[in-house]
């Protein structure tokens, strides 16, 4: 299956719906200096907001939602979110 990635330019958590991507303004500050923090994208299921590395967002590791109460796995290709099958 896969989902659009919407983009916004101005952080406003509460206009971010599932699917939503916000590149941080002083991206690569937090995190391990190898990957550091890169974005926050709202969960493409269940709209949780987590941050994303800087190799998830170039699509090159899969993310799992954090949420207590959703387990959806996806990640970037692009402008798009396409979910991991299960094996």
């Amino acid at each position: 299956m896969v989902a659009e990635l919407d983009l916004i330019d101005v952080w406003i958590p509460e206009q971010m719906e599932p699917g939503t991507l916000f590149l941080l303004e002083k991206a690569g500050d937090l995190g391990k200096a190898e990957n550091p923090y890169w974005a926050v994208l709202a969960c493409p299921s269940c709209g949780s907001l987590g941050l994303i590395t800087r190799q998830q967002c170039a699509g090159l590791e899969a993310m799992i939602c954090g949420s207590d109460t959703c387990s959806s796995e996806y990640f970037l290709e692009g402008k798009t979110i396409r979910y991991r099958h299960p094996n």
